[in-house]
């Protein structure tokens, strides 16, 4: 297998510790090579904090890195995940040059939280290549992933995929091409919900996870949730929600949005809702 990689931001990095921790060789695509070098650093922080939690077998070892700033490298993979920002325009670009690049019938996968596959497949030479999924943080402590059919995704790309989520230790959940699919229209809301509260001053961010995980079965609380996810993420996925459902509960309250504007962005920025020490 040969599985790449575009984007070399928090899942992208999550998605290559995964398939290095599986022993598998992966190829990460970033824009310069500062992105690169911040990338490497960070998979290779993963990949130590995975060893440490017992999650790389003791017969395994760990998958070859490479890295590179060149789609065209990507000719002979198997299977290209694109990472990249929640941006219809950036990915409408990357899923266009990917599907001048790689063979036809390589998957072409599109992670996303919550802009339809179908949307995104018009941009490809061959919509029906075009498949989604939605790998939670960090991927190799959570071994479910949402999987998305588009309307026009074929039988061989969902084998392929499959194929793939196997070898990497992953279970799939097939659901159906829609808007933020299942687990962004669900959590979404409720973090924004749950930011709203604190905006308005009903309880501290640590309250309402307190709450959230102690009395409702959350497992870290949603205000910790949004630090994991990124908070810019959070926002460009709730105003993709909220443009394409007009859903009001989808729209980022100004609490989020502030933190935006501020740079506090959670756990990659080392403060969100709560501040963190590398």
């Amino acid at each position: 297998m040969n599985i790449a990689v575009v984007g070399g931001g928090v899942m992208g990095v999550g998605i290559a510790t995964l398939a290095l921790v599986r022993g598998l060789p992966v190829v990460v695509v970033d824009v310069d090579d500062d992105r690169l070098t911040t990338a490497r650093a960070r998979i290779s922080a993963e990949v130590r904090m995975a060893q440490l939690m017992g999650k790389l077998a003791d017969d395994v070892a760990p998958g070859a890195l490479t890295t590179t700033t060149a789609l065209a490298d990507l000719a002979e993979a198997s299977i290209v995940i694109e990472a990249t920002t929640e941006d219809l325009a950036v990915k409408a670009k990357v899923l266009e040059e990917l599907s001048a690049v790689v063979r036809p019938g390589t998957p072409l996968v599109s992670n996303t939280s919550s802009i339809p596959i179908d949307e995104l497949a018009d941009f490809a030479r061959r919509p029906q290549d075009v498949v989604g999924t939605h790998f939670m943080n960090p991927p190799y402590l959570i071994r479910t992933v949402e999987v998305i059919r588009g309307a026009r995704t074929d039988g061989h790309a969902m084998v392929e995929l499959e194929r793939h989520l196997v070898a990497l230790g992953q279970q799939s959940v097939v659901v159906r091409d829609t808007p933020g699919f299942v687990t962004s229209r669900v959590l979404h809301p409720m973090i924004n919900t749950a930011a709203r509260v604190v905006q308005q001053g009903t309880a501290r961010a640590d309250e309402v996870d307190a709450l959230m995980e102690n009395c409702l079965g959350h497992r870290t609380g949603p205000l910790r949730t949004a630090d994991l996810i990124g908070i810019d993420n959070l926002v460009d996925s709730l105003r993709v929600l909220h443009e394409r459902t007009g859903d009001e509960s989808c729209r980022p309250c100004d609490l989020l949005l502030e933190k935006v504007r501020l740079g506090h962005h959670g756990r990659k920025s080392g403060r969100g809702f709560y501040e963190y020490t590398n």
